[in-house]
């Protein structure tokens, strides 16, 4: 089972992709797969991601495309995901994430910030096809200390929901 690491925050080596890699590492162990997971910090892709044709933008949307599991990670911006992912989700078709499932996890400065998650990435992730885990995860700064701890309970939460369907067909 592939699984894929989507890191939104403009920053390399955040603590949104330390939370999304634990995150990954928790549902590998519960899936049986301890593979380390495929990274993509779009920090580094950031200056390319207007160019469509770019071949880097290019194997980052195929990997995306092509991911059994997805975690989807981005920092809070303004009460929702940054733009940075925005641009990047915007590659990828309406549906071409059917038979991949996504788990959305948001990085909060504050709990008034929690829904994010639910409000606003799960829809965007719904429309590209992926079949949305829930609850998605919202990780407090505050709590970036105990991140394995908390992806481990929450892993173990949506495990139930962690294998891709075998009636929904991989575009």
């Amino acid at each position: 089972m592939s699984i894929t690491v989507l890191v939104g925050n403009p920053r390399p080596a955040s603590r949104t992709a330390l939370a999304a890699v634990s995150a990954a590492r928790a549902v590998s162990h519960l899936v049986g797969d301890e593979a380390e997971p495929h990274v993509i910090e779009l920090a580094g892709l950031a200056p390319r991601l207007f160019n469509r044709k770019d071949p880097f933008v290019a194997a980052a949307v195929r990997q995306v495309n092509e991911a059994d599991l997805l975690i989807v990670a981005s920092p809070t911006y303004k009460a929702t995901y940054t733009g940075l992912l925005k641009v990047f989700l915007d590659q990828i078709d309406t549906g071409a994430l059917a038979g991949t499932v996504a788990l959305p996890l948001l990085v909060v400065g504050s709990p008034a910030h929690s829904l994010a998650v639910e409000v606003h990435l799960r829809p965007l992730l719904v429309e590209l096809g992926a079949t949305v885990v829930t609850p998605g995860l919202a990780v407090e700064e505050g709590d970036i200390p105990r991140i394995e701890e908390i992806t481990t309970a929450w892993a173990t939460r949506v495990e139930p929901q962690l294998r891709p369907r075998p009636d929904v067909v991989r575009r």
